[in-house]
């Protein structure tokens, strides 16, 4: 699972200590390899990752899916406001 802000960068969110990541490369969010939770649970960790850091993530019309299949985008999108416990 991968999220690339269009304008924001975040080099220190491995301080949130909460396995999500930031590729200065390419500059993108990416979390660790799906476990115990699936691309949805990772998708919200890692939007939680960024508030924490002061940053609201949210999807531009422009949206770009790569390797993401029709009913996980809807699966993302529908749950938007769910959040992990």
């Amino acid at each position: 699972m991968a999220l690339k802000p269009a304008t924001e960068t975040f080099p220190m969110i491995y301080r949130e200590a909460m396995e999500v990541h930031w590729n200065s490369e390419r500059g993108y969010l990416y979390a660790t390899k799906p476990r115990k939770w699936g691309y949805v649970e990772w998708y919200h960790q890692i939007i939680k990752a960024a508030a924490e850091q002061g940053c609201k993530l949210v999807f531009s019309p422009s949206v770009s899916w790569v390797n993401v299949s029709t009913e996980l985008q809807t699966q993302i999108i529908g749950g938007q406001g769910a959040t992990n416990t």
